[in-house]
């Protein structure tokens, strides 16, 4: 049956409870969505913010600028170097991992493996290698062996090891310098990205280095020393002292044997103080090189001791260069005598020899102090019974030969004006002085004539001098030489210190004056033949670089 409508046709759609729930679930979707990303993007915003604040936090209290040389080779810097461990408690197979390890590490020897042992028979977590290589890191990665445990630290090396110990210094773990200039400048290098540059270069510092080594094994000496320096900037090219030690082993060395014998060895250094006397009296303008001192002892008593020629050969009547040439110990104390107590001890203080000296690093000696009066002007006039450090004896000839300029000896690279020096001594003290140095090692009579290394015109004063050993002199002796060259355009101060050097009946003396003359065996235990022969050496393997660089 089919219903008639009033002619209007109708229709409604049914809304279902379908669509209604599609709609829910988009709109929850989108709000999921958009508290993902809001979520997201705050995690990797505190992620990167955490990274960088740790990164900041590691630059400030691992980091540490490097150190480099005058030339910017790199002498200390700072790393990230892997340190590798084990948990015995996450080994599965022991006794198969000590195998491979022997394999890995075949420079580890069975004392060594046998500690490595009874750590992984143990629970506690132990350091396996420090600063490990990539290859053995690559290696120990193959094995997959969840105990192995590998963490990364910020590591300070220096390329060099042994070569810069003395002048360098050490860190401690904690990232704080110890000694050297690690200490001196911890602040600096800790907060500066720009290397610290030294004045000292690498390769004078190596050849140097390498000839005090030789000659230990030919003299047998206890320790050695060695300082080159500017003697109108004070720059340092070169401070050596043995024995030294590997700065990367970070070892905490004991053995009084290792100090630095330039800095902070204190020593009487006997005839090279003998020039000081010289020259003093040529600053009071008391006597001229030519005056003559006639009727000369060959010994004077002073306070019950004897004062004696070390040369019963030395003539009677000398002049005041011929004294000095001659190392005359009588002559010396005269010429200490005309000048007086105090001038001399004046002197002695505007060349630096009698305080502590103000130097880059903390580890710096004090001179002994001098009891002054007229038996000790006379043992002063020669060198005996006063000290100083090596730094300091190369400082006083600079200060004696450079036209009498104040220097202050430093390891740091820095501009200076040269023209704002202060002068201490008069205009005539390096005029007369030079070439009497100059004499005695060109001369017969001089004690330095092995030092006569052709083409650089060397000058210089040697030093014999018995050590004190619980307040009385011993059969041991400090040899020292400080040399200058070229003596008639004065550059560089070279001071070498033996300690305790023995005599070598086998070795063979070639002298470097271009006469060819050989001598085999050490006749005596002097610096004239121990000292002055390392130094003649030295110059010689140093004197082209100096010659072509400076």
């Amino acid at each position: 049956m089919i219903e008639e409508y009033d002619g209007q046709f109708s229709y409604q759609t049914k809304k279902t409870n379908l669509n209604i729930s599609f709609n829910r679930i988009a709109f929850i979707f989108f709000i999921f969505v958009i508290i993902s990303l809001i979520f997201s993007t705050k995690a990797v915003f505190l992620g990167t913010l955490k990274n960088k604040i740790l990164n900041k936090n590691l630059i400030i209290s691992e980091f540490r600028s490097s150190i480099v040389d005058r030339n910017g080779n790199l002498i200390a810097k700072t790393i990230i170097t892997n340190n590798v461990g084990i948990n015995p408690n996450l080994a599965i197979d022991k006794k198969k991992l000590l195998i491979n390890l022997k394999l890995i590490f075949p420079e580890k020897n069975i004392i060594e493996f046998e500690k490595i042992e009874k750590n992984l028979n143990g629970k506690k977590f132990f350091y396996l290698k420090k600063k490990i290589n990539q290859d053995q890191l690559d290696e120990l990665n193959l094995l997959g062996d969840k105990s192995i445990i590998v963490e990364q630290k910020i590591s300070r090396i220096y390329p060099h090891e042994n070569l810069f110990s003395h002048i360098v210094g050490q860190i401690d773990d904690n990232n704080i310098g110890i000694s050297g200039i690690e200490k001196s400048f911890d602040e600096e290098l800790k907060k500066n990205n720009i290397p610290l540059r030294l004045t000292l270069d690498t390769n004078i510092q190596y050849l140097i280095r390498e000839e005090l080594k030789k000659y230990e094994e030919i003299f047998q000496n206890l320790g050695s020393a060695a300082i080159l320096m500017d003697i109108n900037s004070g720059d340092i090219i070169s401070l050596v002292s043995l024995p030294d030690f590997n700065l990367n082993k970070r070892e905490e060395i004991s053995d009084i044997n290792f100090i630095n014998r330039v800095t902070k060895g204190v020593y009487e250094f006997g005839s090279v103080f003998k020039t000081f006397t010289l020259a003093a009296a040529f600053d009071e303008n008391i006597i001229e090189p030519q005056t003559e001192f006639v009727d000369l002892p060959k010994s004077l008593t002073c306070a019950g001791f004897p004062i004696r020629e070390y040369d019963n050969k030395i003539p009677s009547n000398l002049t005041a260069e011929q004294i000095l040439v001659r190392s005359g110990n009588i002559g010396s104390v005269r010429i200490g005598q005309k000048v007086g107590e105090e001038k001399f001890k004046l002197f002695l203080s505007k060349v630096g020899v009698l305080d502590e000296i103000n130097f880059d690093i903390e580890e710096v000696g004090k001179p002994i102090k001098f009891n002054w009066g007229k038996c000790p002007l006379a043992t002063a006039s020669f060198g005996h019974g006063i000290t100083t450090t090596l730094l300091q004896l190369a400082k006083a000839y600079a200060i004696i030969t450079n036209g009498g300029y104040k220097i202050n000896p430093t390891t740091i690279a820095k501009t200076r004006n040269l023209k704002d020096k202060k002068k201490v001594l008069n205009d005539g003290v390096s005029k007369k002085i030079l070439p009497i140095l100059r004499k005695i090692v060109t001369s017969k009579e001089g004690t330095a004539s092995l030092a006569n290394v052709k083409g650089y015109e060397i000058g210089g004063k040697t030093g014999t001098a018995q050590k004190s050993i619980t307040g009385s002199y011993s059969k041991k002796k400090i040899n020292t030489f400080v040399s200058i060259f070229p003596t008639s355009n004065p550059k560089f101060v070279l001071a070498v210190m033996l300690d305790e050097p023995k005599t070598n009946k086998d070795y063979i003396y070639h002298y470097r004056d271009g006469s060819n003359i050989k001598y085999k065996g050490t006749p005596f235990n002097t610096a004239g033949w121990t000292t002055v022969e390392v130094t003649g050496q030295i110059i010689e393997n140093i004197g082209p670089i100096l010659a072509t660089k400076y």
